[in-house]
């Protein structure tokens, strides 16, 4: 599959707005030492909430910055505690993976489709869309998973669990066709429904692909697929916010 056949197809309207919000003048005027500040008072243990209305305020960011900025930071006790459990590439052949579903799909998504993605301090991946309790699948919602099991194939894992949120409306429809795609391509694929997937991926020793914070935080071990995808791309193809943040 090819990557640079993707075409946009979600929330482009969002896309064309977000080009002034994230430019590189805002990025590395607003964005970087907001994201320094609030490196250094989440590791002040300061509340997050708190920490984000005071830079937010301090910076003059809207909600939407806000959000960009809340899933690039992290505290530095954060940081550590994830990078000591963060698998790499080499580390992955014969393993089960098991992936947040709705995590990463929607990133790729966002990302192929030239939306704004954002690197945080812990090299991971986010977008700011949510589901909201329903998810819709879009013209390259298939290639994108296509593209996912390929890249897992590469990396030689021995079986693949996708886990979905149950009460997410259209998961059901998305589990079928997850399986129609893994019939089709070979992929060793399950998937799974859940009602609390969050608690589930942290669960016993799993090793998990997902850039959820708290997942993160939680699991037992984790491997960045989105990162480890995206970074393969071509800079110029994507819409990477990255402040580049020395710490």
């Amino acid at each position: 599959m090819d990557k640079e056949t993707l075409q946009p197809g979600r929330n482009k309207d969002q896309q064309i707005a977000d080009s002034a919000l994230f430019g590189p003048v805002i990025t590395q005027n607003q964005l970087k030492p907001a994201l320094e500040d609030m490196y250094y008072l989440l590791s002040r243990d300061y509340p997050q909430k708190a920490s984000l209305a005071l830079v937010g305020n301090r910076y003059d960011l809207i909600r939407r910055q806000q959000l960009a900025l809340q899933g690039m930071s992290c505290s530095r006790q954060q940081l550590e505690n994830r990078k000591n459990k963060e698998l790499h590439s080499g580390e992955l052949k014969n393993k089960v993976v098991y992936i947040d579903g709705f995590n990463l799909l929607i990133l790729l998504e966002t990302a192929y489709a030239g939306g704004f993605v954002f690197k945080g301090l812990d090299g991971c991946y986010r977008d700011i869309s949510s589901v909201h309790g329903t998810y819709k699948m879009i013209n390259d919602t298939g290639d994108v998973l296509v593209l996912i099991g390929e890249a897992l194939q590469k990396l030689e894992v021995q079986k693949v669990i996708w886990i979905f949120d149950a009460p997410v409306s259209n998961s059901g429809k998305l589990k079928g066709f997850c399986y129609e795609l893994a019939e089709t391509h070979q992929f060793p694929w399950e998937i799974y429904l859940e009602n609390d997937p969050d608690k589930y991926l942290i669960a016993g020793d799993k090793l998990v692909c997902s850039s959820d914070a708290w997942i993160l935080d939680e699991c037992a071990e984790w491997f960045n697929l989105g990162a480890w995808m995206l970074n393969n791309e071509r800079s110029d193809a994507l819409n990477i916010v990255d402040p580049q943040l020395t710490l």
